[in-house]
């Protein structure tokens, strides 16, 4: 069977690859720009498990990477499908090497989206299409093959959601710049507003000013006592008048 694959698609693989009655290549050019706009995303944002000061990972990455690049340039179902294979496992020995440990699950496919992100490997929805259509199905399903192949479309959405994600933070900035502009308006408006006013009450008292005059004398209480209470007329008198 494994020779019967390699003759055919080997035969048959530019017909077959990428062909254009699918939306392959409008996907791979789309991940591509993804990836592009990940660049800048380093390990420790992955939360990835692997040093690359220590020279044997760095070495173990740079293969990785080369591993999933060389995917492209294989005809064969069967051979692309090993070249994931080999850079998963120079995945996992880098997370050994870095952990001193067995690598988990879970360290893994962080760690494969970080490869792919750093080698944005070229045609690589058409790849991972082109191995689910004409690879041995048995192949896929069963063995340490076919685990590794079912992370790569894993790393893939986990690259898209990041672009995703990035593009939500992009527009939630801009609406903040949106705001801060509108703030800063208002801010300015309030200040003008108010220069306004006070100029206006200053034209206002400039052209009418106040006079402030001294209050008034109080009025002395009548049964006080007052020095002119000689001038006023005698108090009345009681009169009585026979009956």
């Amino acid at each position: 069977m494994d020779q019967i694959e390699k003759y055919i698609m080997t035969r048959l693989y530019k017909h077959v690859f990428c062909p254009e009655t699918t939306d392959d290549e409008k996907k791979d050019l789309a991940i591509q720009k993804r990836i592009r706009a990940l660049r800048w995303v380093t390990p420790q944002m992955l939360c990835v498990p692997v040093n690359e000061d220590i020279p044997e990972v760095s070495d173990m990455v740079v293969k990785a990477i080369t591993d999933i690049i060389e995917m492209d340039s294989k005809r064969v179902p069967r051979d692309k499908l090993a070249c994931i294979t080999k850079c998963s496992k120079h995945i996992f020995n880098a997370i050994k090497i870095t952990k001193n440990e067995p690598a988990s699950a879970d360290d893994f496919l962080p760690t494969l989206i970080y490869i792919v992100l750093k080698g944005n490997p070229p045609r690589l929805q058409s790849n991972i299409q082109y191995i689910t259509r004409f690879c041995n199905p048995s192949r896929l399903m069963t063995g340490e093959d076919g685990y590794y192949f079912t992370n790569l479309p894993d790393a893939c959405l986990g690259v898209k959601q990041m672009y995703k994600n990035l593009d939500l933070l992009s527009q939630l900035n801009e609406r903040q710049e949106r705001i801060m502009n509108e703030a800063k308006k208002l801010e300015k408006d309030l200040i003008d507003w108010t220069d306004g006013i006070t100029r206006e009450v200053q034209d206002i008292v400039e052209k009418y000013p106040l006079e402030i005059k001294p209050p008034n004398q109080p009025l002395a209480a009548i049964d006080s006592e007052n020095i002119e209470n000689d001038k006023l007329p005698p108090p009345l008198q009681p009169q009585v008048y026979a009956g």
